[in-house]
């Protein structure tokens, strides 16, 4: 049997307890409470309920406009997750509303999969970005299972990232890519975005004027073209697109950003697979 690594995971996080709750629970799950790292951003911030079991440190909140703030978060958790390394052998960073898993086909766990060797000083997940269907699916349910409430995905190279450290590195904005460096795309893993998988919750956000003026009118108009999707496209058979997808990832690059994942063409919504409904 595999020894299993010592993995952490770290994320940053404000206004928000929606998915920190979630994040905390998920993720302690799978590699133990002491073993996760949140920064809360604001001292005005209302802390998660186990933030007293986890290590969670809230931070003086400085205003930037968004892309400089990304920038910002970026380097921050990249630095944290290089000392990191002097007690953990693979550090995990991601977006407070992102979760990794495994796929069950594996029958492992997740820090199981991960404790294996690997090639690189990264790995990353076939991105899956859900959203509330808005005309069949009613709101989220916070204590059931959420994609046993959410039938629908869309297969994402934007979500498709690199937050897997296997050794220090330097993750750009958002977690995208890692500085320098190509990435690897597991077959066997898999980043469920939720940010949309509420459509209320998602809303309240557009209407934060603070938000708006700090350039986020632009990202919120993007993610939200997934409803419209979700909408009016029919979704295709999971696995079939997902290994298409895989694939495309792995090989094809922009020439002016070489390190992430150029998107597909066409119709990339999908029925998300039936062994997944338990997991999140």
């Amino acid at each position: 049997m595999t020894k299993k690594k010592s993995i952490a995971a770290i994320s940053m996080v404000r206004n928000d307890t929606f998915f920190a709750d979630k994040w905390i629970a998920y993720y302690g799950t799978q590699f133990g409470l002491k073993n996760l790292y949140l920064f809360v951003d604001g001292m005005d911030q209302k802390l998660p309920k186990l933030a007293d079991k986890i290590n969670c440190y809230q931070v003086p909140h400085v205003d930037y406009k968004r892309a400089k703030g990304d920038r910002k978060r970026a380097h921050r958790i990249s630095k944290f997750a290089q000392d990191l390394f002097e007690n953990y052998e693979a550090v995990l960073a991601m977006d407070i509303d992102e979760f990794l898993v495994v796929d069950p086909i594996q029958n492992k766990t997740l820090i199981e999969y991960l404790s294996q060797d690997f090639n690189g000083s990264s790995l990353s997940a076939l991105g899956l970005d859900v959203g509330q269907h808005p005309s069949i699916e009613s709101p989220i349910d916070l204590n059931k299972p959420y994609l046993s409430q959410r039938a629908f995905a869309q297969v994402s190279d934007r979500y498709t990232k690199p937050i897997i450290a296997l050794k220090p590195l330097q993750w750009g904005s958002g977690f995208h890519r890692v500085k320098g460096k190509n990435f690897n795309i597991d077959p066997n893993l898999f980043l469920f975005h939720f940010g949309l998988v509420d459509y209320n919750y998602a809303t309240k956000n557009t209407q934060n004027q603070h938000l708006i003026s700090s350039g986020w009118k632009g990202h919120f108009d993007r993610r939200f073209k997934l409803y419209e999707i979700l909408k009016t496209q029919i979704p295709q058979e999971g696995d079939l697109v997902i290994k298409k997808a895989q694939l495309h990832f792995a090989k094809y690059r922009k020439w002016y950003a070489w390190n992430k994942p150029a998107p597909m063409k066409g119709n990339a919504l999908i029925r998300i697979p039936a062994r997944f409904e338990t997991l999140l």
